[in-house]
């Protein structure tokens, strides 16, 4: 059974919520955000954003779904780069509740199926902090391998952080 399926813009309640209820838990491994991000009308526009750049082939933004179809987390493929490269890089969540349930791990083999196949991609880039061993456990179970440690990459609670950066490879 599948537990990924592209978002649609009827996920903004849903995501409103679920952002709300974990914004604690998610807090350590996420940028700072506005109030309004929380909300059904911020993520309503956030869907739609990503939506738009979906169309142009730059991203592929899913939900992850948990028992019963319920959604419970996103995985992006981000900033989609054609030509020579045909890389993405890789981005997930998945609410506090559904932790610990293999939900990333199997929506990142999914994207992972997708990008290599559908989108013929090249390459996958992920990164997390350098205390992320949870992501950082999905990212091996799936093929991941670190290949270097960027200095300052990017401002995740506020504060400009360390991160390992993982590749994977196409080799079809």
């Amino acid at each position: 059974m599948a537990v990924t399926r592209l978002v649609t813009l009827n996920d903004a309640g849903t995501l409103s919520r679920l952002l709300t209820g974990n914004r604690d838990y998610l807090a350590p491994w996420s940028p700072l955000q506005s109030d309004a991000y929380f909300t059904e009308e911020g993520q309503r526009a956030v869907l739609e954003r990503d939506l738009a750049v979906h169309q142009t082939g730059g991203m592929l933004p899913l939900a992850i779904l948990g028992a019963g179809g319920a959604l419970c987390g996103r995985i992006n493929l981000n900033t989609v780069v054609r030509g020579a490269f045909q890389s993405a890089s890789v981005g997930y969540w998945v609410s506090e509740s559904q932790r610990g349930r293999g939900l990333a791990s199997a929506a990142l083999a999914e994207a992972i199926t997708i990008a290599f196949t559908e989108l013929r991609l090249h390459r996958l880039e992920a990164a997390t902090l350098l205390h992320n061993t949870p992501s950082q456990r999905v990212l091996a179970r799936n093929g991941f391998r670190p290949f270097a440690v960027a200095e300052r990459y990017l401002k995740i609670a506020g504060d400009w952080q360390d991160h390992i950066l993982f590749q994977l490879f196409n080799h079809e």
